[in-house]
């Protein structure tokens, strides 16, 4: 029984390896778009040199990340073909659809104009130039919205029928699956969640600068606009969390029992802080929680009745036949908290940050910005921070950038274990969608493979987001401060010479 097992279990091993490591790509794409794309509007409308050395620097970043994503992306549609061709042929019909809409639409407008904005810089007059930026964030969050549209319908299907002479679902109402519930509420969540990775990415770098007294005018800016988007993200997740949370508990009770580890059902449900149990017994040995909270965040009242994870196992058996429909408590219930945990340490952290940073600017002492002079640091209006304070306050501003990925990865983790042991919620289970023909053998080979080639691939994002971060903001000529005002360049001459790429 092992052996048969084993394909499925390697098979879900691989294609959880990369898809978290895809996934630490997508949120920060999304974001530094945006962001980019804001500096670089700063700069047209104010003409200030340090926006256009913001927008060049972040924009490098950016590039580097979406070549990364873009690469590691491509790997996602072979596990379909590879390990999941049961699944592929089942929902293919449905599944397909906002997948070819993310290809055809979100990542050809996408790929369409970052080409013209990379080598649109002493081509385009500004706005337009400005404009291709836009359009790029914009197919970004179009291709987020149709994959998570994807990955809603295996959470909660709808809009399709059962062919069951062919044995598999077909699509009948395709703006029903564009538009449900869970769709929304996930992607407010995500895009949410990645505007928080972007923020701290942004203000882990600028911290990094500024403690070594580089770049200041421009990393500056940098920070408060890191800190700012951090606090408006973190807020913006902690209300979009909930929303979801309240359609997980409707749609997928297992997943919030799990989560809490709530094995047996009770009014006034508690938030479980810290569990220790038995999963074979199915009940708790040691446990720190707080009355009520999980009712509320359910169903908006400290006295809902929630119920647990071994009255739940029962339905689904009643209704589903034999069999274990319980997922990995362990990871569901610490997949949750850490996502949380992680996810509110950026924003309290961002938080504190604005805070101190609320009236002057936070510098090392006796340091000139370039535009006026902060004689200290300032904590309470004229008190400074200590040196050993100032010195841990940009350490943990630095490593504050690694806090929203983790919590984004156990994010998604949480979401994807917590529907086991289904890969399509209540139609398809997972180890009916694993390829049948591929071997133990098969898939540990290209587990290993893709393991492998995804080290390298660490390795050389790394190296190139060190080197430039390292590197700094770029010194600008004379032609990046004055783009053409047409299309086609300055003069003549100008126009006769090739497209020149910016970075």
């Amino acid at each position: 029984m092992e052996l048969a097992l084993a394909p499925e279990t390697m098979a879900r091993w691989q294609f959880g390896i990369t898809t978290v490591y895809h996934f630490l790509f997508v949120p920060m794409t999304i974001s530094l778009a945006a962001l980019t794309a804001g500096l670089q509007t700063a700069w047209v409308r104010t003409n200030k040199e340090k926006y256009l050395k913001a927008t060049k620097f972040w924009g490098k970043l950016f590039l580097i990340n979406i070549a990364m994503g873009v690469v590691t992306g491509i790997v996602q549609e072979f596990q379909f073909g590879m390990n999941w061709s049961d699944y592929s042929r089942f929902v293919g019909d449905v599944f397909g659809a906002p997948l070819a809409f993310e290809a055809l639409i979100a990542f050809f407008f996408e790929s369409t104009f970052i080409g013209l904005w990379i080598f649109g810089w002493d081509k385009l007059p500004r706005k337009i130039h400005l404009a291709c930026i836009w359009m790029v964030s914009l197919g970004t969050i179009l291709s987020a919205y149709f994959i998570l549209a994807a990955n809603s319908w295996m959470q909660h299907p709808v809009g399709y029928r059962m062919n069951t002479e062919r044995g598999r679902a077909e699509l009948t109402d395709f703006w029903h699956v564009l538009t449900q519930n869970t769709a929304l509420a996930q992607f407010f969540h995500t895009i949410t969640a990645a505007f928080l990775v972007g923020g701290a990415f942004m203000v882990g770098i600028a911290a990094f600068h500024l403690a070594r007294k580089k770049h200041v005018p421009v990393m500056r800016t940098s920070l408060r606009l890191g800190l700012i988007t951090v606090v408006v993200a973190g807020l913006l997740t902690s209300i979009s969390g909930d929303l979801l949370g309240k359609v997980m508990f409707k749609q997928q009770p297992m997943k919030m029992a799990a989560a809490e580890a709530l094995w047996e059902g009770q009014e006034g449900a508690p938030f479980s802080i810290f569990a220790v149990g038995d999963v074979s017994e199915g009940r708790n040995d040691v446990e720190i929680s707080v009355p009520g909270v999980l009712s509320f965040l359910a169903d908006d009242t400290f006295t809902s009745y929630i119920p647990g994870i071994n009255e739940l196992n029962e339905q689904m058996q009643e209704k589903y036949g034999p069999g274990d429909y319980r997922p990995n408590i362990p990871v569901a219930f610490w997949g949750f908290r850490w996502m949380i945990g992680f996810g509110m340490a950026s924003f309290g952290l961002g938080a504190l940050g604005l805070w101190l940073t609320r009236k002057k600017f936070m510098l090392p002492p006796g340091m000139r910005t370039g535009d006026d002079e902060v004689p200290h640091l300032v904590l309470f209006k004229n008190k400074a921070l200590s040196p050993k304070l100032t010195k841990l306050y940009w350490l943990v501003a630095l490593w504050t950038l690694l806090f929203p990925l983790i919590a984004n990865s156990w994010g998604w983790i949480f979401t994807e274990t917590g529907r086991q042991p289904w890969v399509v919620f209540g139609v398809l289970k997972t180890k009916d969608a694993v390829s049948p023909g591929v071997s133990q053998g098969e898939v540990i080979t290209s587990l290993i493979a893709f393991t492998l080639i995804y080290a390298i691939l660490a390795v050389v994002e790394v190296k190139l987001l060190v080197k430039y971060i390292k590197a700094g903001p770029p010194e600008l000529s004379q032609d990046d401060l004055n783009p053409p005002a047409t299309i086609g360049g300055h003069d003549d001459a100008d126009a006769d010479r090739p497209m020149a790429f910016s970075y």
